[in-house]
C-alpha cells in the first residue's frame, strides 16, 4: 500500500459514519447537551428520573444509528427534537420560562430556579441535533426507501415517547393531550 493510499484510508477511517465528522460531533453534541439536561432535570425532580432515563434510552439509540447512517436514527433524532421544541415553544412555557431564568441571572447575578434555565441547554441540544440529523441524512443521497425509513424512526420515537410518558410520567398525560388535540 502506497503512502497516498494510507493517508486515504486514515482519513477515511476517521470518519467513518456519515462520512463528516462535524456530522458526528454534531449529534453527539446535540443528544449530550439533551442528555445532561434531563440528568439535571432528574437531579431536581425525583418523580420524572424513570421517565428521564428511559427517555435517554432515544438519544443514545440516535447516536449510535446516526454514526452508522442509519436513516431511522437520523429520523428519530430529528422528529424526537422537533417534537420536544415544538411542544416546549408553543404548548408550555418551559422554554419561554428558562429565558427569563437566563436574564434574571444575567441582570441580578442570581438564579431562582435553576430547573428552569435547563431548558435552554435542552432545546439548544435539540437545535443542533436537528440540523445534524438532517445534514447527516442528506449527505447519504437517500432514495424514497430510506426516506420512508426516517419518517419511520421519527413516528417509532415519538411512539415510544408517548408510551413512556403514559407508563411512568402520568403527570404530563395532561400536556400529551394537548399537544395532539384530544
Amino acid at each position: 500500500m502506497n503512502s497516498s493510499a494510507v493517508m486515504l484510508k486514515a482519513r477515511g477511517d476517521a470518519q467513518s459514519g456519515t462520512g463528516a465528522s462535524w456530522v458526528n460531533a454534531f449529534v453527539y453534541a446535540g443528544a449530550g447537551f439533551f442528555i445532561f439536561a434531563l440528568f439535571v432535570a432528574a437531579v431536581f425532580d425525583p418523580t420524572i428520573r424513570l421517565l428521564h432515563a428511559l427517555q435517554a434510552v432515544i438519544y443514545v439509540a440516535v447516536i449510535v444509528l446516526a454514526r452508522r447512517e442509519n436513516a431511522w436514527g437520523f429520523g428519530a433524532g430529528c422528529f424526537m427534537a422537533l417534537f420536544w421544541n415544538y411542544t416546549n415553544l408553543f404548548v408550555t412555557t418551559f422554554i419561554r420560562a428558562g429565558w427569563q431564568q437566563l436574564t434574571i441571572l444575567m441582570r441580578t447575578g442570581r438564579l431562582a430556579r435553576p430547573d428552569l434555565l435547563i431548558a435552554l441547554a435542552a432545546a439548544a441540544g435539540h437545535f443542533l441535533l436537528i440540523g445534524a440529523c438532517l445534514a447527516g441524512f442528506l449527505r447519504t443521497r437517500p432514495d424514497s426507501k430510506r426516506w420512508g425509513q426516517f419518517a419511520g424512526g421519527g413516528v417509532l420515537a415519538i411512539a415510544y415517547f408517548v408510551l413512556i410518558i403514559v407508563t411512568t410520567g402520568p403527570q404530563y398525560v395532561g400536556l400529551l393531550k394537548r399537544v395532539f388535540h384530544v
